[in-house]
């Protein structure tokens, strides 16, 4: 099934227009000239660590301990992804670095 001419410009427009709203409408909301309401603060603070959470358990519920592999190279990925950003704190290299080991662990390694 495929979309018309017209049906493709509507979908691009409304894709458009909700991107538009979405970058813009912190903006009108939140001006500069006004404080940032305190409970917004508080969602921007603590909002990045609960997102990570939520990844972490979502890459690792379908993991198996009891199947081959164990778990092995997850815990690998995990570990290397720690090391990566005590040493040097660099979120991009930690997560990056972390899930080529990983790719690789069970690509080449865990076959």
């Amino acid at each position: 099934m495929s979309m018309t001419v017209w049906q493709s410009v509507i979908t691009i427009i409304m894709v458009v227009l909700g991107t538009m709203l979405t970058r813009f409408l912190p903006f009108l909301l939140f001006p500069a000239n006004k404080p940032t309401p305190p409970y917004i603060q508080y969602l921007g603070k603590v909002l990045p660590f609960s997102v990570i959470g939520m990844l972490v358990i979502y890459c690792l519920k379908g993991v198996s301990l009891t199947s081959y592999a164990y778990g092995l190279p997850e815990a690998l990925g995990i570990l290397l992804t720690v090391l990566l950003h005590c040493w040097k704190r660099n979120m991009l290299l930690s997560v990056a670095g972390g899930t080529i080991f990983y790719m690789l662990l069970v690509q080449l390694v865990f076959v």
